[in-house]
């Protein structure tokens, strides 16, 4: 009897322990080519929704969110912080005015878009297959309530297994 009950609390603990593990670091799968080159179609990614409590996001990561029209989560980077001018011209992007650099696009060109004030609470996020993905370009900024987490570590495929990258950027300090 006393090993049953010793049985039966290890499995308690343990199935507390999932669902709480579960419901803070939740699993999700890349759908769509949107993130290419940064993520590939039906790669599997762990999203720490912890981070957003403690702090706000930052330019140059990678977010899962709720989008307006669409009950699947996207998957996008963080381009325009709350406040900020974004604009696409001239194949590169501008914030307040400033080119932004981005190494990870390899060559990937930005069409052009209009200038675009971000709203306080907002941010203004991009796929990094520019010339394939709904972002705010087409649906507007993304309230930061909607925000589910941030994309932390990659487990599917083999290959692509480890920490996601998040970009630090520097904006250059040339104004056309």
């Amino acid at each position: 009897m006393k090993i049953l009950r010793e049985i039966l609390i290890v499995f308690l603990i343990a199935t507390v322990i999932f669902f709480g593990v579960k419901s803070t670091i939740p699993s999700f799968k890349v759908e769509g080519s949107s993130m290419q080159p940064s993520l590939s179609n039906g790669q599997y990614i762990i999203v720490n929704k912890v981070v957003y409590k403690l702090r706000s996001p930052h330019r140059g990561e990678i977010v899962v969110f709720d989008p307006p029209q669409d009950s699947s989560p996207y998957i996008k980077r963080v381009i325009g912080l709350p406040g900020e001018v974004v604009e696409g011209r001239r194949g590169k992007i501008y914030i307040d005015g400033s080119s932004l650099s981005e190494p990870y696009l390899e060559g990937i060109k930005v069409n052009s878009f209009s200038r675009y004030r971000v709203p306080d609470g907002y941010y203004f996020v991009l796929g990094d297959n520019r010339g394939n993905s709904q972002d705010s370009r087409s649906f507007g900024a993304v309230p930061e309530d909607d925000i589910i987490g941030k994309a932390w570590i990659s487990l599917w495929p083999l290959s692509e297994i480890g920490q996601i990258e998040s970009y630090s950027y520097d904006l250059e300090a040339n104004r056309p």
